[in-house]
């Protein structure tokens, strides 16, 4: 039986969203100061191969272009952007020693290598772990024999045995309104960690938490971070 991490991992949502920007380096640096103990970040890679920051193909959601970055150089997004969307380098560095959650949309077998050589290259492997679905993390597997992953869930039946031999996932990762106690029991006797995602609400929160889950990923990380604490016995002021 895995034994579930205490306290619980506050994972924030790319960043701290509802004050910064998401996806860059101010929302990252906030959410850390604002009690993250770990950072969920998008990576995308642009048509020259670098692997940068960002959820959506195109970025016309987050900085009004209706362009895809994988048709873009950086250059051309730096430009852009005036400079907002981060490198993944760039972000490596802002969270410093905490954890980073990579997320991999719209992945491809280039874009994985690409992204799992420079968190190689960062020598950040023992602080990154993979998020995103199945066919994703496949593909990280293939690129790293030795990366963490949170396979993304979105059923309540159980993994297949074979996908969970294949990808070897130290946590599965779902959507909140999936996990009960029951849930994270089971997941707990065949030696995986459940994490949570998107929990933006006291109330789901503090649910996840009394269901055993070992991470919540959230918009509003200040408040998981204090009921955590308060939920461990500590200073939740």
């Amino acid at each position: 039986m895995v034994t579930p991490l205490t306290p619980v991992t506050a994972v924030a949502h790319r960043g701290d969203p509802y004050r910064f920007r998401e996806n860059t380096l101010p929302s990252i640096r906030s959410a850390l100061e604002r009690g993250a103990d770990a950072v969920e970040i998008d990576v995308r890679v642009t048509r020259d191969g670098v692997p940068v920051l960002l959820h959506d193909a195109t970025l016309e959601r987050l900085w009004g272009h209706d362009v895809r970055l994988d048709r873009l150089t950086h250059q051309e997004v730096t430009e852009l952007t005036g400079g907002g969307v981060p490198t993944l380098r760039d972000a490596l560095l802002a969270v410093g020693a905490h954890r980073v959650m990579v997320d991999l949309p719209g992945s491809t077998d280039e874009s994985v290598r690409r992204t799992v050589g420079v968190v190689r290259e960062c020598g950040a492997g023992e602080r990154a772990y993979y998020c995103a679905g199945p066919e994703a993390m496949l593909r990280v597997r293939a690129a790293d024999p030795s990366a963490e992953i949170a396979m993304t869930w979105t059923s309540l039946a159980p993994p297949r045995a074979g996908l969970l031999e294949a990808i070897g996932p130290r946590w599965l990762n779902y959507r909140f309104g999936l996990v009960s106690r029951e849930l994270t029991d089971r997941n707990h006797r065949d030696g995986l960690l459940v994490s949570a995602w998107t929990a933006d609400t006291g109330r789901t929160m503090r649910r996840l938490i009394r269901a055993g889950v070992d991470s919540v990923t959230t918009n509003r990380v200040d408040v998981l971070h204090r009921l955590i604490l308060k939920s461990a016995g500590g200073d939740a002021t």
